[in-house]
C-alpha cells in the first residue's frame, strides 16, 4: 500500500503597485474594488498598492485576531475590533490585518496590526503616521515588531504603551502564534490557558 503523502501548499499573496496616481484614480479604482471580498487597497503620496493576501497571511491575520480578541475579553478591556477595515483621511488609505479601538470608539483605530509577507513592514508607517495611528505592530518571520508613534514619528517599543496592554504576554502570543502554523485551536486554547 502507498502512502501519499500530503504537502500543505499555501496560496502566496498577490500584489499590484501603481505610481503616479492621484487621489480620484484610487477612489476610482477603490469603487472598482467594493464588492470583492479579500482585497486591500492602499493609497499614499501618488501610489495605489492592491494586495490580495495569501492562505498563510489569512491564517496569521485570523489568528492574531482571535487570540487579541480573547486577551480583551479576558481582561475585561472595551475595545472594538475594526478589522481590515479602510482607515482614510487626508489623501491616505490603508487597510491593516487586524485594528483596533481601545477604550472608546473612535473614527481611527488606536492598534492596527500588519501580517508581513511579501511586502510592507516599516515602511508602511509613514501611511499610519498620516492617519495618527497609536501603535503600529508587525508580525514577521515569527517575530513581532512593535511601534508607538510619538512627537517624532515611530519609535520601536519592547511593549505596547496602551495602559489596557500592559498585562498582555507578548513572549506567550508569540509562541501561539508560531503554533497556529500546524493548529490554530491548539494556538488558541494555549493562548487561553495563558491568559487564566
Amino acid at each position: 500500500m502507498t502512502q501519499t503523502s500530503l504537502r500543505r501548499q499555501f496560496t502566496p499573496d498577490q500584489r499590484i503597485v501603481l505610481n503616479d496616481r492621484t487621489w480620484e484614480q484610487f477612489k476610482h479604482i477603490q469603487k472598482g474594488f467594493e464588492n470583492l471580498s479579500g482585497v486591500r487597497l492602499f493609497y499614499f503620496e501618488g501610489t495605489v498598492e492592491i494586495l490580495m493576501p495569501g492562505r498563510e497571511h489569512e491564517l496569521f491575520g485570523h489568528v492574531i485576531g482571535c487570540l487579541m480578541t480573547l486577551f480583551f475579553a479576558q481582561k475585561g478591556i472595551f475595545f472594538q475590533p475594526t478589522g481590515s477595515m479602510t482607515q482614510e483621511q487626508d489623501q491616505t488609505a490603508t487597510q491593516a490585518d487586524q485594528s483596533y479601538c481601545i477604550g472608546s470608539i473612535k473614527p481611527i483605530p488606536d492598534l492596527s496590526i500588519e501580517i508581513v509577507f511579501t511586502s510592507g513592514g516599516t515602511e508602511k508607517l509613514p501611511r499610519y503616521q498620516a492617519l495618527g495611528v497609536s501603535e503600529v505592530w508587525f508580525w514577521q518571520d515569527g517575530t513581532l515588531m512593535l511601534y508607538r508613534l510619538g512627537t517624532t514619528g515611530y519609535q520601536s517599543i519592547r511593549c505596547s504603551g496602551f495602559e489596557e496592554l500592559k498585562d498582555l504576554d507578548l513572549d506567550l502570543l508569540k509562541r501561539c502564534m508560531m503554533l497556529a502554523k500546524t493548529d490554530a485551536g491548539e494556538a488558541i486554547r494555549t493562548f487561553q490557558q495563558g491568559l487564566a
